[in-house]
């Protein structure tokens, strides 16, 4: 594999766009986040909320109707849509045009809803993030990688990467696996681990921000409701992975002196956020 771009605060600096003074919610982007499942709900509050915290103007999430009252209480910034069954998603689709779309959180693999993520892959023609279960229902219909549209973006944990492209005997063979997947469907992944590393067809680049604190769960579906927020806010699929693996990590290197390792959570996430982009702000 070719040498990794190392994504540093000079390189993160050349991509960040400040907000316009002058901008409205209308102008910030509308995003979907699509997750949720019966006793999984809170992989969709964290998502639908990280991607509001992220700048987005408006987000919707979908969710199976047990999610209806949590995500309303949770998340009353967040607009929400159910689907028609109790305690998990059988079909996708919605009366908004959002920006970007994010799949997977806290889905479950249920066979109707395996059913209704391939039939919403078929057609879908707005920017993507796939995450968590939306990955392990594509990994069981390899030959749905060629419907995803290009540039999609991919964050898969390791075993869920093992899942997409088979198994691997050492760190060389899972990189090369990986950029061949990538170049092969034209997509993006974000190799998430110690360090993360994100795909692109033109170039890989290793992230320099976070540490253990990250190691927590629902730390993955925050990282999804940033992606998805930046994707809808204009930002390229590129510069959206990278910047939003770059502030994700920024976060933990924000909090962690007051945090240690052992109580930092996804939420503690969540209140970093600003801080992370406030120290671009100040670079600029």
């Amino acid at each position: 594999m070719k040498q990794a771009v190392v994504l540093d605060k000079a390189e993160i600096v050349k991509r960040y766009k400040p907000i316009d003074p002058q901008t409205h919610k209308g102008m910030q982007g509308h995003a979907l986040i699509i997750a949720g499942s019966y006793g999984k709900m809170g992989a969709a509050v964290l998502a639908s909320k990280s991607c509001l915290k992220t700048g987005c103007g408006l987000v919707t999430a979908l969710v199976p109707k047990c999610g209806y009252e949590i995500l309303q209480i949770a998340n009353p910034e967040v607009m929400t849509l159910t689907d028609k069954k109790e305690q998990y998603l059988s079909d996708i689709k919605m009366a908004i045009k959002p920006q970007a779309i994010a799949i997977g959180p806290g889905l479950g693999q249920h066979i109707v809803t395996q059913k209704a993520v391939l039939d919403f892959l078929k057609t879908n023609r707005i920017p993507l993030v796939l995450d968590a279960d939306a990955l392990n229902i594509l990994a069981c219909n390899k030959a749905w990688f060629s419907v995803l549209l290009p540039k999609t973006i991919l964050t898969p944990h390791p075993k869920e990467l093992e899942r997409l492209l088979g198994e691997w005997h050492t760190e060389e063979e899972k990189f090369q696996k990986t950029r061949a997947f990538v170049c092969q469907y034209d997509l993006i992944v974000v190799m998430k681990g110690a360090p993360t590393y994100i795909f692109t067809p033109d170039a890989v680049y290793v992230n320099t921000t976070g540490n253990a604190a990250l190691a927590t769960a629902g730390s993955g579906d925050v990282l999804t409701g940033m992606l998805t927020s930046l994707l809808a806010q204009g930002y390229s699929a590129t510069d959206a992975a990278l910047l939003g693996v770059y502030l994700h990590g920024l976060t933990a290197t924000i909090a962690l002196p007051k945090t240690g390792y052992q109580s930092f959570t996804a939420t503690t996430i969540l209140k970093n956020i600003g801080k992370a982009f406030l120290s671009l702000e100040n670079q600029l």
